[in-house]
């Protein structure tokens, strides 16, 4: 099993940015599929960003062209960049670590607060 913590997160203005970082222990991380989820209060837990072993990526299509994901295997990293953020991006944002592209995987990080607002 593999260990998250992430990092990051804040108080953003409205088009501001922000970079999230996961890092990663306890298992060989070039092997997971990895993944940026967000839940706002009242809402359910949705993917954000994923991004595959050989560095394939897929987005929510309110994020796309604004967020970017990326990994570092040699650094057991993910990261999220966010761009032009707006208040209905105000959420926790969890890193998930799995097996497969198409499902969420079992591993969850402890979630980082990102607010947008002016």
């Amino acid at each position: 099993q593999v260990q998250l913590v992430e990092s990051g997160g804040g108080l953003v203005q409205p088009g501001g940015s922000l970079k999230l970082s996961c890092a990663a222990s306890g298992s060989i991380f070039n092997t997971y599929v990895m993944g940026w989820y967000r839940q706002a209060p009242g809402k359910q837990r949705e993917l954000v960003a994923r991004i595959s072993i050989v560095g394939t990526t897929n987005y929510a299509d309110s994020v796309k062209g604004r967020f970017t994901i990326s990994r570092d295997n040699s650094k057991k990293m993910v990261y999220l960049e966010m761009n032009s953020l707006a208040p209905e991006d105000t959420a926790v944002y969890y890193c998930n670590a799995g097996r497969s592209f198409q499902q969420t995987g079992d591993s969850w990080g402890q979630g980082t607060q990102v607010t947008v607002s002016s």
